[in-house]
């Protein structure tokens, strides 16, 4: 066979949603919000892209069975919720997914997972298998449960960062960070005109995601350059958008211009 008349090799993408874009006004999660994103998950997926989520939602779901209205601040609480939500975030996801014939795989993680080469390596070898069966999404979290260490701090704390090194692991083209925002803006508090690109992360960039010291602003955004740096060191693009956007996967995979892409 000719090589030129061979298939393209699938692009692999690592999307994470963020718990914004997958809750409610309440922190309670958003089941139509799911469908419709597997919805797009599917379309990729016929495009020919292989695609692993990095899923938040574990605590919204644990509220909705619990039936509170406001989120837990108290950690044994967060916990709990999660503990509980957990598996009713997945079966969601599973059941978004088995309309399309596709099934979901669970990958719960910790810091200490991916610090190790032995078990690292174990993730990545499982990963891959999983590519192979093709009717499969795998689907990622932070084992939130076990993970929580106040002292030390050996967590990844946030989706953004577990995202960021699930897509070194799994050798991606592209990162995709969903959230409630729509990109990295000209002005700290959002209000600005979206940076459609940025090439390298200097303190001016710093400055506009509300300083180096907050975790917090801008939906988030310091957590999301920090995911950045880790990916464009592993030649790895990282492209934020807003989550609620519609058709918003689709758009990326047609090479519109949305959200803001940090380059590799």
């Amino acid at each position: 066979m000719n090589p030129a008349s061979l298939p393209a090799a699938p692009k692999r993408w690592v999307i994470k949603l963020g718990t914004g874009i997958l809750t409610d006004k309440n922190g309670q999660i958003d089941v139509p919000q799911i469908r419709q994103l597997s919805d797009q998950v599917i379309e990729l997926r016929r495009r020919g892209h292989q695609v692993v989520l990095v899923s938040s939602g574990a605590v919204g779901c644990g509220m909705s069975l619990l039936g509170l209205t406001q989120r837990p601040t108290a950690i044994a609480e967060l916990q709990a919720c999660a503990a509980i939500g957990q598996p009713r975030l997945m079966s969601l996801w599973d059941e978004a997914f088995a309309r399309f014939d596709v099934r979901v795989a669970q990958i719960l993680l910790t810091y200490l997972d991916l610090d190790s080469r032995d078990l690292s390596q174990n993730v990545q070898r499982s990963l891959e298998r999983l590519f192979e069966l093709e009717k499969v999404v795998p689907i990622f979290n932070e084992n939130d449960v076990v993970s929580y260490d106040e002292l030390i701090g050996l967590r990844f704390g946030d989706n953004d960062q577990l995202s960021a090194h699930i897509a070194v692991l799994a050798r991606a083209e592209r990162l995709i960070i969903l959230s409630n925002v729509a990109g990295l803006s000209t002005e700290a508090d959002g209000s600005g005109e979206l940076i459609s690109d940025v090439h390298g992360i200097d303190e001016k960039i710093e400055k506009l995601a509300g300083g180096t010291q907050s975790q917090t602003s801008v939906g988030g955004m310091m957590t999301k350059l920090k995911a950045a740096r880790v990916v464009n060191a592993a030649k790895i693009p990282m492209q934020i958008a807003h989550g609620r956007e519609p058709s918003i996967l689709v758009s990326i995979c047609q090479g519109r211009k949305v959200g803001t892409i940090f380059h590799a």
